[in-house]
């Protein structure tokens, strides 16, 4: 079991300080932009996923380069300016960050990643994060101006951090992200954080991220659309003197139980903050021949506009649940799907039941509206996550470098 720690976020385990500062690229002086995220100790080790896009921002370009050096002790980041899409200029942008960055910690340029989001298609202002990177102020209290120092169109930060006892020591796991709009990973613009001052294996690390990711980051949508900078990393520090943890020790599952909740926690906290949003969609199919095909149907559901524009409109339409099932091509029997909305049967053996319209619509001003799809055809579950579709969010988009 772990706790949750109250006001937690990605300094909260030990051995890790953060910031953050306005260093010009928003107009806004109140506005932060530029972040480091810094573990002081030497044992750090680093695990790292990105984007699929087959355009990628310079900063993951770099960020890849210094991962496979297995060097990396924090990251530097910068909110406004996407750095990509700006020619061979991004790539020498993003490694004089980090060796800026770096020359700031007395430390070396392989031991930073850098992300960077914002605005595809402008260069980094390199002679503004010169002259006001010396603005940082790196704590172990900085944590909350780091995440405030990615935002873009997101409305608030979205932190966290548990607590986890393996063996009578306490390990803390700390995460951050941010992302609202062009939001849907595959490894939004989206990059999330995870410390923690256990011990792990690299190899461990590395399974621990990527399963967690494909259970929680890679199953959200807020738009369908995946970002050139998308990036999650994992740093672990040791600080905490527990014993290592590898995948074949009884202490795994104690601890990946904590770090999926984490991981979970911050992708629904994405899909609830989507742009111009009014409700978070849980779309739960029970009942597929695979894991696979349970998590593609799910992530069928919450990704698809017409189901999205049903949940924004309150209409209990079912046959759009049942379209967007069809249309992820896996295994089903159109006659066995059972369909749901916040627990009131609609839809039985693949057609209508009796059903009140009006308790459904008044079920579905709830904040969050879960969809549960039972296919009946196996034993396996999946579970994503979305948000409606409105009108704000295409206002919104319209407009948005203007």
């Amino acid at each position: 079991m772990f706790e949750i720690i109250e006001n937690g976020n990605i300094t909260s385990p030990k051995s890790y300080i953060a910031g953050g500062a306005n260093v010009g690229i928003k107009t806004d002086i109140e506005e932060l932009d530029f972040g480091i995220l810094w573990s002081e100790s030497l044992k750090t080790t680093c695990a790292g996923v990105f984007t699929k896009n087959s355009i990628v921002s310079h900063s993951v370009t770099a960020s890849k380069l210094n991962l496979t050096k297995n060097n990396i002790r924090g990251v530097v980041a910068n909110s406004g300016c996407a750095n990509c899409a700006v020619g061979d200029q991004g790539l020498i942008d993003a490694n004089d960050v980090i060796k800026l960055s770096a020359d700031f910690l007395n430390s070396d340029s392989e031991n930073l990643a850098i992300c960077s989001t914002g605005i595809i298609g402008e260069e980094l202002p390199m002679a503004l994060i010169k002259k006001n990177i010396s603005k940082l102020e790196l704590s172990s209290e900085g944590g909350n101006d780091f995440a405030k120092s990615i935002l873009t169109t997101d409305t608030k930060t979205k932190e966290i951090a548990v607590s986890v006892n393996i063996d009578g020591e306490q390990i803390t796991i700390g995460g951050c992200a941010k992302g609202v709009g062009m939001i849907e990973p595959n490894m939004a613009t989206m990059l999330a954080f995870i410390t923690t001052d256990a011990s792990i294996e690299i190899e461990t690390q590395n399974k621990l991220l990527k399963d967690a990711v494909n259970k929680t980051f890679n199953q959200i949508s807020v738009d369908g659309d995946q970002s050139t900078n998308d990036t999650v990393l994992f740093l672990a520090n040791g600080a905490s003197n527990s014993e290592k943890i590898d995948a074949n020790n009884k202490n795994y599952l104690v601890f990946a139980e904590a770090f999926d909740y984490v991981c979970e926690y911050l992708a629904k906290e994405l899909v609830s903050d989507g742009e111009g949003s009014n409700h978070v969609i849980e779309c739960e199919v029970i009942g597929a021949l695979s894991l696979d095909d349970a998590k593609l149907a799910a992530k069928n559901v919450v990704s698809s506009s017409l189901v999205k524009s049903m949940v924004h409109g309150r209409d209990p339409n079912w046959g759009r649940v049942m379209m967007a099932v069809g249309k992820s091509e896996i295994k089903l029997e159109e006659s066995k799907i059972d369909i749901y909305i916040n627990d009131i049967h609609i839809a039985h053996e693949g057609k209508a039941v009796r059903f009140s319209k009006e308790s459904v619509i008044t079920s579905m001003n709830e904040k969050e509206i879960k969809i549960k799809i039972d296919l009946n055809v196996g034993d396996y579950s999946g579970i994503a996550w979305g948000c409606d579709l409105t009108e704000e969010y295409v206002i919104f988009n319209s407009a948005y470098s203007t």
